[in-house]
């Protein structure tokens, strides 16, 4: 009799591991954002059409999504594909120490890098200095791309008073009087920017020619973009700046056989998650197929069967 209890007992805990495995922990951002918006639309589908349960997980963004992944808190994640390639790599934020862990399922959209303002002073990056600017919670994709804004405007930190805030923060910031900008890196329309513009009034600042080339030459990720005029109450002309792909990244404990149904389930399932979120009508095979590192082998499955193919991760 307590051969079979035993038999039984180790049964059930077999089978609660292997439930616990299946529910896959997607770390998004900040809930006035896009990733978690988005995130949270995209694991509803995927949840609901395959046998990968997903639980989308507010979280401070990219660079802290790669380190959930890293540590395998989280078994999925939204990042810039600028800051997972400076994974990969070891690079900048992750100066000698390349995360090893990660693949790519999918980019997913283009996110601007998006410097608001209240200030009618500022009119340009330049018009930043010596004001109080939100650049990002410290070690975040953000921050690093708020200094590379400034330096190629020949400025650094010590050349404004820097707060180092998220989203929310940001725009709550701004709506006190407490900063005179901040950035903002995420899909436009952004929840808290549109937030800002309707209740208070704010504008975007513009990028030059000569200083998107200038930023494409620190990082080959960034991509000249155009936030359409009307996509914010008040903002009536276009805005020129520059965006990266906001990128679906897994760690190594997701399965070739998940991996392959999530990136499935997304494209087959692009008309009902775009009614459910407007950044489903980016949803693009060409466009997912690149991100600068590699692709998980499920992931790429999918994508040779749509005769696409796909860096892999060894």
């Amino acid at each position: 009799m307590k051969k079979v209890m035993s038999l039984v007992i180790a049964l059930v805990l077999a089978l609660s591991c292997v439930a616990a495995l299946a529910d896959l922990q997607f770390g998004t951002g900040g809930e006035a954002g896009t990733y978690y918006g988005y995130g949270t639309v995209l694991a509803q589908y995927i949840s609901d059409n395959t046998d990968a349960k997903i639980t989308v997980v507010s979280s401070g963004g990219s660079a802290a999504n790669i380190d959930d992944l890293e540590a395998n808190t989280r078994q999925l994640g939204f990042v810039q594909n600028d800051v997972a390639y400076y994974a990969v790599n070891g690079i900048r934020l992750f100066d000698g120490a390349p995360v090893e862990n990660i693949s790519a399922l999918a980019a997913m959209y283009i996110e601007a890098v998006q410097v608001v303002t209240n200030n009618p002073e500022i009119k340009s990056i330049e018009d930043l200095k010596g004001k109080n600017v939100s650049i990002g919670a410290q070690g975040s994709g953000v921050n690093f791309n708020a200094i590379d804004f400034l330096a190629v405007y020949g400025m650094t930190e010590d050349d404004i008073t820097p707060q180092y805030l998220n989203f929310q923060e940001t725009c709550d910031a701004l709506k006190d009087g407490k900063i005179d900008a901040g950035f903002v890196v995420a899909g436009a329309p952004t929840p808290a920017i549109t937030e800002l513009c309707t209740t208070q009034g704010a504008q975007l600042l513009s990028l030059d020619d000569e200083h998107i080339a200038a930023l494409q030459e620190i990082s080959a990720a960034y991509a000249k973009t155009a936030i359409p005029a009307g996509t914010y109450d008040g903002i009536d002309d276009d805005v020129i700046t520059v965006g990266m792909k906001a990128t679906i990244v897994a760690n190594d404990t997701v399965t070739d056989d998940e991996a392959y149904a999530i990136v499935k389930a997304i494209f087959d399932g692009k008309d009902e998650i775009t009614q459910a979120h407007a950044k489903g009508a980016e949803i693009d095979l060409e466009f997912a197929s690149t991100c600068g590192i590699p692709y998980q082998a499920g992931a790429a499955k999918y994508f040779a069967e749509q005769g696409i193919e796909v860096e892999t991760a060894e």
